[in-house]
């Protein structure tokens, strides 16, 4: 392991891809983050073929994992500062030389098998998974501001500043996968979720210690 210490794991939804994702990994440029990429439209065409035609847990699973690689070396080309690691040793090595590491998930996966195969089970609960091994703070960045108690746009739905991960438990539906509430609490990880089409607000969560800002965001307690 290298002396530069990986402070943030930034989720990036597949849902960012591709200019608003572009746009978040350009401006993080500098700080010490390692980027874990979503599915996207990838991974939703096979959750809609697995829903029609039934298909085996780990077939979905493996499928779904490499359209977060798909993205994250779709990605990777469009960003000078970012490398592609495949374990955390190469993500260390990349943030030693001052770049951001874009992780692909699926050896690390593969090798020590922390969830069971099931569509609960999305690229949030991955990086919740990956900043635990790290020890790094968590940063979701989505294509809305944070967590609702409803849809966002449904009637009667009210934004969520901050709410306890054993309270999140209780939700049907939210912006963030079933099975994170669950792991930040195991983990005892906190996680901010953030509007990433708004790059200034990831960047603003990442490089203020304070955490006082004048926009909407989630933070999920898992302490």
């Amino acid at each position: 392991m290298g002396d530069i210490i990986i402070e943030w794991v930034v989720k990036i939804g597949g849902s960012l891809f591709p200019t608003d994702a572009i746009k978040v990994a350009e401006k993080i440029k500098g700080t010490k983050s390692l980027i874990v990429t979503g599915g996207g439209e990838f991974a939703n065409l096979i959750r809609r073929y697995d829903k029609n035609k039934g298909f085996s847990a780990d077939v979905t699973d493996e499928t779904a994992i490499e359209c977060m690689t798909i993205i994250s070396k779709l990605l990777n080309d469009k960003i000078e500062h970012t490398e592609i690691a495949y374990n955390l040793e190469e993500a260390n090595k990349i943030s030693d030389l001052g770049k951001i590491p874009i992780l692909i998930c699926s050896e690390i996966l593969k090798e020590n098998k922390p969830f069971k195969h099931s569509w609960e089970v999305t690229s949030d609960s991955i990086s919740a998974y990956i900043s635990h091994l790290l020890n790094a703070k968590l940063l979701i960045v989505t294509n809305v501001n944070g967590i609702y108690t409803r849809k966002p746009n449904t009637k009667g739905s009210k934004f969520i500043n901050e709410i306890d991960a054993k309270k999140l438990l209780t939700f049907d539906e939210t912006s963030v996968d079933l099975m994170l509430p669950s792991l930040l609490i195991k983990f005892g990880t906190d996680c901010f979720i953030v509007n990433g089409k708004y790059p200034n607000r990831v960047y603003s969560i990442i490089q203020d210690k304070d955490h006082n800002y004048n926009f909407k965001y989630t933070l999920i307690k898992g302490v």
